[in-house]
């Protein structure tokens, strides 16, 4: 909405409407214009945001900015519950611990592969075989790994569950894959959508289909 003149309660008022749809934008952008007191008192109640300056290019920096700071708060709620899509191979030749925690080399055949992902095995179904605690590529630890590339990695057990075993629980000719739901896919879509590529999102619609994920 546009208005010209000083910002009335009116004016929060409709700004407090995108609270429940998209609370990053119940703003309002005053250039220029005077905030009448009760108008901030009621935005301050509500949780609407006003940002004002004399400066047009002040404005959008400081809304810019609230929006980068928006969106690292969301990435930081949601980190635990965004998994990024990822196919592993296991490579037999590199077995260094087969249980608890499990310590192996895998290529990843496609995706990107985080520290903190859940993984499983489908083909065994679907066992939860832990979490990737560690990666390393070259004997160097790293963050995320890509398709191509060739690293250990090292799964330990979901807190809770039984530690499950290579070779007894799955074996090398199986795939692993990150164990996606509905809510790891919503939060990708909202919160980490700059950093998946065209083919993440082709992985995310084929695990989609294997999880049964409506």
């Amino acid at each position: 909405g546009i208005n010209i003149g000083p910002v009335h309660k009116k004016d929060v008022m409709k700004a407090s409407t995108m609270l429940e749809r998209d609370p990053q934008y119940a703003v309002i952008l005053a250039f220029d214009v005077k905030i009448e007191r009760d108008s901030q008192e009621l935005a301050d109640s509500l949780g609407v945001r006003i940002f004002s300056a004399e400066i047009i290019y002040h404005l959008f920096d400081a809304f810019t900015k609230y929006r980068e700071d928006y969106k690292k708060q969301k990435q930081d709620e949601f980190k635990h519950i965004a998994v990024f899509p990822c196919k592993l191979r296991i490579l037999p030749q590199f077995i260094f611990n087969s249980r608890d925690p499990i310590v192996m080399g895998v290529t990843v055949e496609a995706g990107v592969l985080r520290t903190g992902t859940p993984v499983c095995v489908p083909s065994k179904g679907f066992v939860d075989i832990g979490i990737v605690t560690g990666i390393e590529i070259n004997h160097k630890s790293v963050d995320s790994a890509k398709k191509g590339q060739e690293i250990c990695v090292k799964i330990e057990p979901i807190p809770g569950d039984a530690p499950k075993m290579y070779g007894r629980h799955f074996e090398a000719v199986d795939i692993i894959v990150s164990k996606i739901t509905r809510q790891s896919i919503d939060a990708l879509k909202n919160w980490f959508r700059d950093e998946m590529q065209k083919s993440d999102w082709q992985l995310i619609m084929e695990l989609k289909k294997t999880f049964e994920i409506i």
